[in-house]
Formats: structure tokens, C-alpha cells, sequence
């Protein structure tokens, strides 16, 4: 049983790529009309910064899950420490934003935000980009533990 239990990490992460890639996307998608970029870039521009903001998000969240999984040292996750190894990478993951978005907006000027999009005091980090490294987790988490539950990656 041990055996099959600690192989349901494969498949656990297989989903947790599929869900991340998906919910980052979506959410990278929605937010772009608080970002100045909307206003002031071409469709291909926008296009790329989707892309590209996406592939990063999924880089931090495959990172973030990773250290979370060292760090924790569970071999069969996600049957065991799931909620330990979420809230691990969910807060790895919110850290980094949070640094991301203040070096990128405030000191390189990388990318900007609109007057719409509402900051968090005291670095005046986006509320939608550290929302979205609660929300997203959340969801691709609650998947992984449902498909876990249900048995899905046993067969």
C-alpha cells in the first residue's frame, strides 16, 4: 500500500500543472485591465505579457510546491500533509508576488498599473496579483486533495 501511496505524487502533479496552468491564465486574463498595458499596448503586446505572465506564474507555483514538498519532507503526498504542503507553497508563492510586484512596478518600471487597480500599504503591491496567489492555490489545492480523496490517483 505504501508503494501505491507514494506514487500518487506523479499524477497529484499532474494535476496541480493543469489546474495552475489554467487558473493563472484565466486570472492573468481578468486582472489585464488593471495593469496600464491595457490601454497602451498592442494586441500582440498584451498577447505576449499573457503568455509570458502566465508561464511565469506557473514557474513560481512549480517552485513554490517544490520547496514546500522538500521542506516538509512527505514522500506520498498529496494522501498525507496536504493542507501543510499547500499552505507551505501558498506562502512561498504570495511572498514572491508580493516582492515581484513591488521591484518590477516601483524600481524597474517594468510594467505599471492603472489608476483602477487598488494597492496594498506599505510597498503599494497590486491587491489583485496577491490575491491571486491566495485564490488560485486555493482552487488548484482543493482540486489535487478532491482527486486525492476520491481515489483518482490509485488506479
Amino acid at each position: 500500500m505504501m508503494e501505491r501511496q507514494a506514487l500518487q505524487w506523479l499524477p497529484a502533479l499532474r494535476r496541480y500543472l493543469g489546474a495552475t496552468i489554467v487558473g493563472h491564465l484565466l486570472w492573468e486574463v481578468l486582472q489585464l485591465p488593471l495593469y496600464t498595458l491595457w490601454t497602451t499596448g498592442t494586441p500582440g503586446e498584451i498577447a505576449f505579457a499573457v503568455v509570458h505572465c502566465t508561464g511565469g506564474d506557473v514557474l513560481i507555483a512549480l517552485a513554490s510546491l517544490t520547496a514546500a514538498l522538500v521542506l516538509t519532507g512527505v514522500p506520498d503526498w498529496p494522501s498525507r500533509r496536504s493542507l501543510e504542503v499547500a499552505g507551505l507553497s501558498m506562502l512561498f508563492g504570495l511572498v514572491y508576488t508580493v516582492y515581484s510586484e513591488w521591484f518590477n512596478v516601483s524600481v524597474r518600471g517594468s510594467w505599471a498599473y492603472a489608476d483602477s487597480m487598488p494597492t496594498i500599504p506599505p510597498l503599494g503591491t497590486g491587491l489583485t496579483p496577491t490575491l491571486q496567489w491566495v485564490v488560485v492555490p486555493l482552487v488548484v489545492f482543493d482540486v489535487v486533495r478532491r482527486a486525492a480523496k476520491r481515489g483518482s490517483y490509485d488506479r
